[in-house]
């Protein structure tokens, strides 16, 4: 015998079939709505909403930009959490603009999404990490939001508190103790966006029969669970963050922010699509993603497939694959989002 600190993981992931996935032998709307009650438990999305207040926003700066007016505004989400957010309205003159919520990965911030740098390493990401000027320029009024754990919402250092950004990640400290508090760091993304989606009323430019959610990596994976949570997302289109678990977050060493705790006894992230389904599903994954592997990117669309099927529309889910890493694409990203928004 040896000791083998993973081997006991190994096993269990291997004998491990969630209780919650799909069988098509099974009645679909019965399926889903026992998926959502406990995708809604897990996420603590129930004890989230205990903590609502009403939505007031905050205008905070204008700015005229080169074909589009930048809006910076506030508002707060639930007591105690202040979300910043960018608006992008195109200046053609139109009445109401479909609305395209861009989230970034884990990066310095969401100010990369409107292609400000703030930091040395904001430089080497731009123009490409610009989601929102993109999403601007392709028509869009473009909602970024500042996510929880990341940029001006990460927990700042605080000694007193032993709270420190370097020693594992901004958004370490934020995942850990809602895990306490019977929450998660990606119920409580889902439910801000939910609430921005909310405090748009405030913009009547903004037409929000006309929502879809794009983000890359971190901000992929808060698109798809935003999505399966809020119908008003019509369009959910995740970068290199599709993948069922055991090829990638029980696989490898990922950030707090992505793990959802007790969720692989019940459900694997294909099944989540079902939440999401008969709406737009479009999943980009790199072919080289050394996070995501695209080996179990093709194994869970098989049966993100079979689940739009059943739900009959076989035509609005598709997989494309990228010959790429961990990237986002920008050529492949908005003409694949723009041919999806046609018909909404």
């Amino acid at each position: 015998m040896k000791p083998d600190g993973i081997a006991n993981r190994d096993i269990l992931i291997k004998e491990t079939i969630p209780s919650l996935s799909f069988d098509e032998k099974d009645d679909l709307g019965k399926w889903r709505e026992k998926l959502r009650d406990k995708f809604i438990e897990l996420t603590g999305l129930d004890i989230i909403a205990q903590n609502a207040c009403p939505i007031k926003t905050e205008i905070e700066k204008i700015e005229q930009k080169d074909g589009y007016t930048q809006t910076r505004f506030l508002f707060e989400s639930e007591r105690g959490s202040v979300v910043p957010c960018y608006l992008l309205v195109p200046d053609t003159g139109k009445d109401k603009y479909p609305v395209a919520i861009t989230l970034q990965g884990h990066s310095t911030g969401f100010h990369n999404s409107i292609g400000e740098v703030k930091f040395p390493e904001d430089e080497k990401g731009q123009p490409r990490t610009a989601l929102a000027v993109q999403a601007v320029k392709n028509g869009y009024a473009a909602l970024a939001i500042e996510q929880r754990g990341m940029g001006e919402r990460a927990a700042a250092n605080q000694p007193d508190r032993r709270v420190s950004l370097s020693e594992r990640g901004s958004c370490y400290y934020e995942a850990v103790t809602g895990f306490l508090l019977g929450r998660t760091l990606i119920g409580e993304r889902c439910w801000d966006i939910s609430r921005a989606i909310d405090a748009l009323a405030s913009f009547p430019v903004c037409d929000t029969e006309r929502i879809v959610i794009t983000g890359n990596s971190g901000g992929g994976t808060a698109s798809y669970y935003a999505a399966a949570y809020d119908q008003r997302i019509k369009v959910c289109a995740p970068s290199c963050s599709f993948c069922p678990y055991p090829e990638s977050i029980l696989r490898f060493y990922h950030c707090s922010c992505n793990y959802i705790p007790h969720a692989y006894r019940y459900f694997d992230m294909q099944d989540i699509a079902a939440l999401i389904a008969p709406r737009k599903l479009i999943i980009v994954a790199g072919v080289k993603d050394p996070s995501f592997l695209i080996e179990g990117v093709r194994r869970g669309y098989e049966t993100v497939k079979k689940i739009y099927d059943k739900a009959g529309a076989p035509n609005e889910c598709r997989l494309i694959e990228a010959d790429s890493g961990h990237w986002w694409n920008v050529d492949i990203m908005w003409p694949a989002i723009n041919k999806a928004m046609e018909n909404i």
